[in-house]
């Protein structure tokens, strides 16, 4: 009885890792960031693991050393040049924006993307909320978009933390 037992808690075992394992970075939306002109500026990628939803941000080409806001846009829309079609932050909770406001954040808001001597930047931010929900938000009938803008954000002041001209954009699909 005891080794029914105890093969049986095994099996248990292993079949919540492959669970674990199977969720672990699947890709679950994707973007690809250009500038107006369409250059390309870098990708951004929507992962679900155990924990949740975790969002990346790869730029490359970028000028060495500038610190960029990003965020995430209520429309799903990126015409040039100005990426005012991609609409205001991802906000459905109706706060304000920034992480240091008292009165924010939102979903939109993310952390700066800081160039590398090479050109290169990388964010990694954990999406907070239900993932079902959060998905439903970001991949709703307008969508949504990922926009970089020319300056770093200061996370407090509504509505975009003073952080300039929307300089890329890609519009997030469904993976």
């Amino acid at each position: 009885m005891i080794r029914l037992t105890t093969a049986l808690a095994g099996m248990l075992l292993l079949s919540a890792c492959a669970t674990t394992d199977r969720l672990a970075g699947q890709v679950v939306g994707v973007t690809s960031l250009a500038a107006a002109n369409g250059t390309a500026l870098g990708t951004g990628v929507i992962t679900r693991d155990s924990q949740g939803l975790k969002l990346t941000v790869q730029v490359s080409g970028m000028r060495s050393g500038q610190i960029h806001g990003a965020h995430l846009h209520a429309a799903g829309t990126c015409e040039g040049p100005g990426f005012a079609s991609a609409g205001p932050h991802l906000n459905p909770g109706a706060r304000q924006h920034g992480s240091a406001n008292p009165a924010g954040s939102h979903l939109g808001d993310l952390p700066n993307v800081t160039v590398d001597r090479a050109g290169n930047g990388q964010l990694d931010h954990r999406l907070i909320g239900d993932p079902a929900r959060l998905l439903a938000e970001l991949l709703d009938a307008d969508g949504s978009a990922l926009v970089l803008h020319a300056d770093a954000d200061d996370y407090r002041t509504d509505p975009s933390g003073n952080s300039g001209a929307r300089i890329g954009c890609g519009v997030l699909t469904r993976r």
